[in-house]
């Protein structure tokens, strides 16, 4: 029978869009939650600062404003609060972005992981949880997507990047016996989304009579994931902590986790794939408004299809998105017109 952790959980990247929506859910839920965001202007501020004005009306949260980089004030908080858990979603995202300002990337992906990572393993915390992404599978091809694939050829600095603390991730549990698992996120989206996603940006645009950019002409695929099923798959998998196992031949088959550290990979995914001219459809629909298109060429580094695997997470943790992307999509259309008043 796997432990269950305590009720202190401390969550990186809270202002931001997931880490926001994972607070909220597990302050609903009764745990006391220890916020730390960098609060960078990657994207709007003031919607990172609305986020954290909501979460801080709730006295079990609290909430310091630093870099992960910074590795002094990282130690100072998790050892003055204690947790019994760490979910480690802060990052600097954007797969795009990462053509423009890849250093950005090593910064906080890499040397910020490792500095939350060596937090944990100082205050022997019984379960760390570190955010992925899909976009480590890739080049590769046979989907969907599975966590016991070899994922060896990441096309961005930003997949790599999170490819990377992955690797170090299994190599610190390996020496540590600090309990952690990774998920890979699969194109999330919702309300309280970020400017730069695709939802964010084509409903902006329509709404503005501006053009939306459709790369490959559209024809592209994506694991639409919604954002409250993602974060519900987070709170279960806190729950699922990894045990070494004794040899190999205790693994069961589909189960990524490591034979030699208590390390473990999970797809969070809706299982399902969606083209991204219906996403668009299902936009226009919510909206009530037709898209001008600009059909464009495949951008350096993407790619076009993704789609998860869930069975893993459905096993540890008997849970399994379901979200529709029409009702997702109107839901963030409803959020959207009434943050903006439009």
């Amino acid at each position: 029978m796997e432990k269950r952790v305590g009720r202190k959980i401390f969550v990186t990247g809270t202002a931001g869009f997931i880490g926001f929506h994972l607070a909220r859910l597990l302050l609903a839920e009764g745990f006391e939650v220890a916020g730390f965001d960098g609060m960078t202007d990657y994207y709007d501020v003031n919607l990172k600062r609305r986020r954290h004005q909501i979460l801080l009306q709730n006295q079990a949260f609290q909430a310091t404003e630093a870099m992960l980089e910074d590795r002094e004030r990282i130690d100072e908080v998790i050892d003055a609060f204690q947790p019994d858990a760490i979910v480690h979603l802060a990052a600097q995202a954007g797969v795009r972005y990462s053509l423009e300002n890849p250093h950005a990337y090593l910064q906080a992906n890499v040397i910020g992981t490792f500095n939350v990572m060596e937090a944990a393993r100082r205050n022997n915390v019984g379960h760390l949880l570190m955010a992925s992404t899909s976009s480590v599978y890739g080049a590769n091809e046979e989907m969907p997507f599975q966590e016991t694939e070899k994922a060896d050829t990441p096309l961005t600095i930003y997949a790599a990047t999170k490819k990377a603390t992955e690797s170090m991730g299994h190599a610190h549990a390996h020496l540590w016996n600090v309990p952690t698992t990774m998920f890979r996120f699969f194109t999330v989206y919702g309300p309280w989304g970020r400017p730069d996603m695709a939802l964010y940006k084509f409903v902006d645009a329509i709404l503005d009579g501006r053009p939306i950019d459709l790369y490959n002409g559209g024809d592209m695929y994506r694991d639409f994931t919604y954002v409250e099923d993602l974060v519900r798959g987070i709170r279960l998998l806190i729950d699922a902590v990894p045990q070494r196992p004794a040899s190999a031949a205790d693994i069961e088959e589909g189960d990524s986790l490591s034979p030699v550290a208590p390390f473990r990979i999970v797809n969070i995914g809706n299982n399902d794939k969606v083209r991204l001219l219906d996403f668009v459809a299902a936009i226009e629909e919510s909206l009530g408004r037709k898209a001008k298109r600009n059909l464009m060429p495949m951008q350096m580094g993407d790619v076009p299809a993704t789609w998860a695997d869930a069975s893993l997470l459905e096993k540890l943790t008997g849970y399994r998105p379901h979200t529709d992307f029409r009702d997702g999509v109107a839901q963030f259309v409803a959020w959207y017109r009434d943050y903006f008043q439009k």
